[in-house]
């Protein structure tokens, strides 16, 4: 096992098993050789995918901690949802739902949760498909999918009902909260990455449709 991974990823989780370490490394081994078919992420990250992506995605896991019930939503190469399913397996009774419309992409998504033992579940539909399917989940969350006002309209049906979002956003994030303020009210909490200075995670819950936007 790579000592550096191991450290890495305790300095967000102290204590993460070792066999879930292990678990994540051979994922990115997995993610590694499936990149060479099919676009999974920009090669341009490939080379620091440790940091940019898998400990960039399991930073959500600590800050919702009691959390049982997961959606993922635009999975893609499974960040975050992949990286969640197996930390989630350390958790009796945690499952997490991941929604991914592109087939290549929902290929690899079944092959990776399937190969870890996984308690998780891929739908190859759109967001919108699934409003109806996948109930009351309390954490959605969200990477480099959309802006944030869209994220609000793709995800209200659940965050209008107590869900909770994690939404993982760029160095645009300020301008994206206030565009979002003219159609939408919420709580907000800011985390700051710990793998970006520019990034956070915006910890987003009680979302009501303002009137004037319905």
């Amino acid at each position: 096992m790579s000592d550096w991974r191991e450290k890495k990823l305790r300095g967000v989780i102290p204590n993460v098993s070792r066999e879930t370490v292990k678990d994540l490394i051979d994922f990115e081994d997995l993610f590694r050789k499936w990149s060479k078919a099919i676009n999974l992420a920009s090669p341009a990250t490939l080379d620091e995918l440790w940091e940019r992506h898998i400990i960039d995605s399991a930073q959500l896991r600590p800050l919702m901690p009691e959390a049982k019930r997961w959606l993922d939503l635009g999975s893609g190469g499974g960040f975050p949802g992949v990286v969640l399913a197996i930390l989630l397996k350390e958790t009796e009774g945690a499952a997490i739902d991941l929604v991914e419309s592109n087939g290549k992409k929902a290929a690899f998504l079944r092959t990776a949760l399937g190969q870890f033992h996984t308690p998780g579940t891929v739908h190859p539909v759109r967001i919108d498909a699934v409003w109806s399917k996948i109930a009351a989940p309390d954490v959605v969350t969200a990477r480099a999918l959309a802006p944030l006002k869209e994220l609000f309209a793709l995800t209200e049906p659940w965050l209008t009902n107590g869900a909770t979002a994690l939404f993982q956003k760029g160095r645009d994030y300020r301008r994206e909260i206030e565009e979002s303020r003219d159609g939408w009210s919420f709580d907000l909490v800011q985390h700051a990455s710990v793998v970006d200075v520019e990034s956070v995670v915006l910890q987003i819950s009680n979302v009501r449709r303002n009137q004037a936007a319905k």
